[in-house]
């Protein structure tokens, strides 16, 4: 499960250009400390972690579940 932690999410837009399934798009409306947007899942993610590798703000964070 991929989340994008409202607090540190600047909107940069580094996560949306990194995402090799365009799972991620920058959401201008969305509420965000910053106030410029935040940036959003669509849909498509496949949890490669390309996203959080690039964050420079540490705003995203990804748990896999573990089959048991």
């Amino acid at each position: 499960m991929v989340t994008i932690n409202s607090d540190r999410c600047k909107a940069c837009g580094l996560c949306v250009s990194a995402c090799p399934k365009n799972a991620l798009e920058i959401d201008n409306s969305a509420p965000s400390r910053y106030g410029d947007g935040l940036a959003v899942l669509t849909g498509n993610c496949i949890e490669c972690g390309s996203c959080y590798e690039i964050c420079p703000d540490i705003a995203i964070e990804i748990r896999r579940e573990e089959n048991r």
